[in-house]
């Protein structure tokens, strides 16, 4: 493959950085395994740190960001994988200091790569994209510790954002109640898009469920996308041996919190990562996502945008403004 190719760019000059849309050649990725041709990509908070120029998720630029892709094998070096093949990547290294799906080819290891489960398009793909396979990996650790619709309500933080839309989509089709905990006044989107029952103001749930070391047990369980004083109220208003998943920290990185959820309760606090999950359990997950998971709605919770849109989206992101998901189609499609 000789044909220049467009990417963001994010370039760092005398500790500054900045967003540039470029032509590429491909001797400048990396040469791995799988050449794939991307035509689908989603921008997510991650992305956004990267393009700002955070060297605790990019270390080194000029950079290309995009942690989601999904797209066809142009070449293959490997047996696990033939050439047309539709496949996506999601999490490992991609993005961070690979470069990633912001650029129209990717070059990854053929261990990150995972054929397109049938019934699920690359559109669709990456309308979850790590956000949906986050939300995937944290219901499969609900329905594993044996959360039921009859046990209660299921709380979702940071419900109008990717991980957090997607998990109140998939419960609600599912037949859970869910509560919906967000900061945004979105009641048409949360309530008749996604399927919640009802919504709980971000400061409101602070307010009732975190200024005691235990609350009055509300919910069967939890997924907590923000961290904070949202997951500790959490923790503290959960029945007896419920579960909360955390996998989030757009509200804060420590946890405040006693004992008594544990000792008392019960409630088992489980950590979400997407990054670096076995391949095992993705396959379960994205054919989950591709089958019985999948909302009928997916459409309706996503933007498809280009590149030149991705600046633009990835301040949003940055400043708390996104709703669903952002989904980047490269124009080679």
């Amino acid at each position: 493959m000789n044909e220049l190719f467009k990417a963001l760019l994010i370039n760092e000059q005398e500790g500054k950085f900045t967003k540039e849309i470029k032509a590429l050649s491909p001797d400048q990725l990396p040469q791995h395994e799988l050449l794939i041709r991307v035509h689908y990509s989603s921008v997510n908070y991650k992305d956004a740190l990267s393009a700002t120029g955070n060297k605790g998720v990019t270390r080194t630029y000029p950079h290309v960001p995009g942690i989601d892709a999904a797209g066809v094998v142009v070449r293959s070096q490997s047996e696990l994988f033939k050439a047309g093949e539709e496949v996506l990547v999601t999490g490992w290294d991609l993005g961070m200091n690979t470069w990633g799906g912001f650029g129209e080819y990717i070059s990854v290891p053929a261990a990150w790569a995972l054929k397109l489960p049938g019934g699920l398009s690359m559109q669709e793909a990456m309308s979850f994209g790590t956000a949906g396979l986050t939300a995937g990996l944290s219901i499969h650790r609900l329905l594993n510790a044996g959360i039921k619709p009859e046990n209660g309500e299921i709380a979702v933080s940071g419900a109008t954002g990717g991980v957090g839309s997607i998990a109140v989509a998939i419960l609600a089709k599912n037949g859970f109640n869910v509560a919906a905990v967000s900061g945004k006044k979105e009641e048409a989107f949360l309530l008749d898009t996604l399927g919640a029952k009802r919504i709980i103001p971000r400061d409101e749930f602070s307010a009732t469920y975190d200024k005691k070391p235990l609350s009055a047990p509300t919910f069967a369980a939890g997924i907590d996308t923000v961290g904070g004083p949202i997951l500790s109220g959490m923790l503290k208003a959960t029945h007896y041996g419920g579960i909360v998943t955390a996998c989030g920290m757009v509200a804060a990185n420590d946890l405040h919190t006693s004992v008594f959820p544990f000792i008392l309760r019960g409630v088992t606090l489980a950590g979400i990562d997407s990054v670096q999950a076995p391949m095992e359990i993705r396959q379960e997950v994205w054919t989950l996502l591709a089958t019985s998971w999948k909302p009928a709605q997916l459409n309706n919770m996503i933007e498809e945008i280009s590149l030149s849109d991705l600046p633009e989206k990835l301040e949003a992101i940055l400043a708390g403004k996104a709703r669903g998901r952002y989904v980047l189609a490269h124009a080679h499609r």
